[in-house]
């Protein structure tokens, strides 16, 4: 596996010797202090350049980065719409383990993209013709102290879908009801669990894409009851997962609106956990729900 300082001299100098590539940047965690170092991370390289075409046209340009186990060029995608305007990008995996997810971006853009993320460290300017990049941090990845709005927002989704739950499981409609229990409800104890780090570390510090990082800020018997929310492949396990997922999202959600004096919606609370316990004993030939 090519080594760090390996993957930095050949891109830098691959750039170098290129006269449309103008500049080189790097971005994501590899950029970020407060991320641990491993041998997964991505190299997130942006090349500024000149012109595009000339690189779109001859796919075969990357092929000089080295052998690859797998590529995408997501702007070339009919599944996912492309969303990064003029640029252009490519994912890729390469034979020795190293990642490079490489972004083309017109040079014109330079002022725009230098201040869209503050995990930003200019590689490579030829003609310091970039504007000033201050040091790295993540801070705009910090969770965020809610608005009580916000709060109650949170609260409403998470009791609502999970009305929705219930009644995929009672209709045995099992990947109806796992896909709101992971895709709905789930999102919001994430969110309310982000809060409570958030307040337990005075809103300073990122818990990661997908809540990693959430295992580091949590006791040992929340992170089991976190552990606990998440269902094997039986109506039984779902009921649980949902229950387990009703009692960490209540007394988290307390904890939260104690110290953030907001007010938590006990009455929809006992209201929907007493409907789902309902609907958990309906008989499947049941002709009404009351």
């Amino acid at each position: 596996m090519r080594t760090e300082k390996e993957m930095y001299d050949f891109i830098i100098n691959f750039a170098k010797a290129d006269e449309r590539i103008r500049a080189v940047t790097l971005e994501g965690s590899r950029t970020n202090p407060n991320v641990p170092k491993d041998m997964f991370q991505d190299y997130d390289i942006s090349f500024l350049v000149t012109e595009m075409d000339s690189f779109i046209q001859n796919p075969e340009w990357i092929d000089v980065f080295g052998d690859r186990i797998i590529l995408q060029t997501p702007e070339h995608m009919s599944m996912f719409p492309p969303d990064l305007g003029n640029r252009f990008s490519y994912l890729m995996l390469f034979t020795d383990g190293n990642r490079i997810d490489l972004t083309l971006i017109p040079l014109e853009e330079k002022d725009e993209y230098c201040k869209e993320d503050k995990l930003l460290i200019v590689l490579l300017d030829k003609d310091d013709s970039l504007p000033e990049v201050p040091p790295p941090t993540d801070e705009d990845y910090w969770v965020k102290r809610p608005t009580e709005a916000f709060f109650q927002d949170c609260c409403n989704e998470f009791w609502w879908v999970s009305t929705y739950v219930a009644k995929g499981l009672w209709r045995k409609e099992l990947l109806y009801a796992q896909d709101h229990l992971n895709g709905f409800v789930r999102p919001m104890l994430f969110k309310m669990l982000e809060w409570q780090v958030g307040i337990r570390t005075d809103f300073s510090l990122s818990i990661g894409k997908s809540g990693k990082y959430l295992e580091k800020y949590l006791s040992e018997e929340r992170w089991q009851q976190l552990l606990s929310t998440y269902a094997d492949g039986t109506y039984e396990g779902v009921w649980n997962a949902l229950s387990a997922m009703g009692r960490l999202f209540r007394e988290t959600a307390v904890e939260v609106a104690e110290h953030l004096h907001f007010a938590y919606p006990h009455e929809d609370d006992r209201r929907v956990t007493a409907y789902l316990e309902h609907v958990q004993q309906l008989k499947p030939d049941a002709k009404e729900i009351y």
